[in-house]
């Protein structure tokens, strides 16, 4: 594997994943529904285009969160992997958390901070967005 390859899977195994080349960025979301679907106050996402990953065991059951996201999981232990969207079409964010090695892609931004939980503070610095960063 290169540094620019990273792996990932589920919690039980029964997906895994490949991923080629640097994410377009890495960020933590703050929005209701990402934070519903991971149970958390907040997940940590690398976006990519879709042709950088591949699904090499199993692949992850699809979930309509809204009109316009799918949100992938394993249908086995339950894992959030990714999410795609009409809105970001041909990209996938990869939830960093499912990486072998998670610490080799840091977030550098935040966004949909209008929704941050208001005890949830964070002193990194990094730019903050309402709602989606700017893509391009």
């Amino acid at each position: 594997m290169t540094e620019q390859q990273h792996e990932g899977g589920c919690q039980c195994g029964a997906i895994r994943y490949r991923i080629d080349g640097a994410p377009l960025f890495a960020a933590l979301c703050h929005c209701t529904m990402c934070r519903r679907a991971h149970a958390a106050p907040a997940v940590a996402w690398a976006m990519f285009q879709e042709t950088q990953v591949s699904f090499l065991a199993g692949r992850p059951k699809e979930y309509a969160s809204s009109a316009e996201g799918r949100r992938g999981f394993c249908p086995a232990c339950g894992t959030q992997l990714c999410f795609t969207a009409s809105f970001i079409p041909g990209l996938i964010d990869i939830a960093i958390g499912s990486l072998d090695h998670p610490e080799a892609l840091a977030p550098t931004l935040h966004y949909w901070e209008s929704k941050r939980l208001p005890w949830m503070h964070f002193s990194d610095g990094w730019p903050r967005f309402p709602e989606l960063p700017p893509f391009g």
